[in-house]
C-alpha cells in the first residue's frame, strides 16, 4: 500500500501498472501532473499477513492541486483490496469511503 501511495506521489504509473492484479487492472492509469499528493494515514488492515492469499487497507491519502488561482485541497478516503499472487501483492479494487 504504502509503496503504491509512493508511486502516485512521483508519477511511476508502470509501478502502479505492474502492481495492479491483472483481473481489474486498466490499460493507463492516467496520472494527474497537476495532482499533489501531501500524506497518507493508514486507518485499518484486515489479514494481509505472512500466511495470507488477501487483505485489505484502509486509508486516507490527502492532496492538494491548483484551482483558479488557488490551491484545491483533498482527501481521498479508499477501503483497498489486495491479493497475493506468484509471492507478490497486487492491488485489486478499492471502495471509496
Amino acid at each position: 500500500m504504502r509503496s503504491r501511495y509512493a508511486a502516485f506521489a512521483v508519477g511511476d504509473e508502470a509501478y502502479l501498472l505492474r502492481t495492479w492484479h491483472p483481473r481489474t487492472r486498466p490499460e493507463r492509469v492516467g496520472l494527474d501532473p497537476d495532482t499533489r499528493w501531501t500524506g497518507l494515514t493508514v486507518l485499518r488492515t484486515e489479514r494481509g499477513g505472512l500466511g495470507d492469499d488477501d487483505g485489505v487497507v484502509e486509508f486516507v491519502a490527502r492532496w492538494t492541486e491548483p484551482s483558479a488561482g488557488a490551491t484545491r485541497r483533498g482527501e481521498l478516503h479508499e477501503m483497498s483490496r489486495f491479493a497475493r499472487r506468484g509471492g507478490r501483492w497486487l492491488y485489486v479494487d478499492g471502495e471509496h469511503g
